[in-house]
């Protein structure tokens, strides 16, 4: 069997960062495909990948031919399958519904936050005044957390305890606190550390700020571009 997985620019793309730190918590060796995203090529280039054109995606290859999986959350549940003693999910019936909820919410929710706080991961920004929608999305994220600490918290020092899916798809979240210098609450302060010290967090902010060092532009700068065409 060999894993390929696809993903976008590390500064950028949110969705990679979910399904590479899952991929990451396995320990199986996998080939990595970058493509750059916002550039006049990277639709096609995505095409070529992905049925869905989109990033990520995670390709399996094994003697009875190729599984293509193309939705972060579903590349996700697929390595949680595949690798059970990556513990992905928690073992606990309770814990692991929630634990399902929490990512599955973030998953299909917090528009307004992702709009006005795109993933900029090795940046250090100035956040754009914050509609009250925006507000309401972090305080419900940080109240989800702390909600989840609080139950789970003496288990370990992740949302459930064990480093799980739900921790990968709010990873590139604390990012973007970080980022823009969202306030937050202590809990979330102790959280947010905890994440971004992840030997996987650590990796792709090297990769992230290699990219910078690069040539990638900010976004301000792309955003200005598309609009003087």
């Amino acid at each position: 069997m060999r894993y390929t997985l696809v993903i976008g620019t590390r500064n950028w793309s949110s969705w990679s960062l979910r399904a590479w730190l899952a991929m990451k918590a396995t320990t199986a060796p996998f080939e990595e495909i970058v493509v750059p995203l916002r550039r006049a090529e990277s639709k096609a280039l995505i095409a070529e990948q992905s049925p869905s054109r989109r990033v990520p995606v995670l390709k399996i290859t094994e003697a009875g031919g190729e599984a293509v999986v193309f939705d972060s959350l579903a590349i996700c549940e697929t390595l949680a399958e595949r690798h059970r003693e990556a513990g992905l999910w928690p073992p606990d019936a309770t814990a692991r519904a929630l634990a399902r909820s929490c990512a599955a919410e973030m998953h299909s929710g917090f528009l307004a936050l992702r709009e006005a706080l795109p993933m900029d991961f090795a940046r250090r920004l100035t956040a754009p005044p914050l509609a009250e929608t925006v507000r309401e999305e972090i305080a419900r994220i940080q109240s989800a957390w702390g909600a989840a600490l609080a139950r789970y918290g003496a288990e370990g020092p992740f949302l459930f305890g064990r480093f799980s899916i739900a921790d990968c798809m709010y990873a590139p979240v604390v990012s973007r606190f970080l980022t823009y210098g969202i306030d937050m609450t202590d809990d979330a302060k102790v959280y947010a550390k905890r994440v971004m010290a992840l030997a996987a967090m650590q990796e792709w902010r090297a990769g992230a700020q290699q990219e910078i060092a690069d040539g990638l532009p900010d976004q301000w700068l792309i955003d200005m571009q598309r609009n003087a065409r």
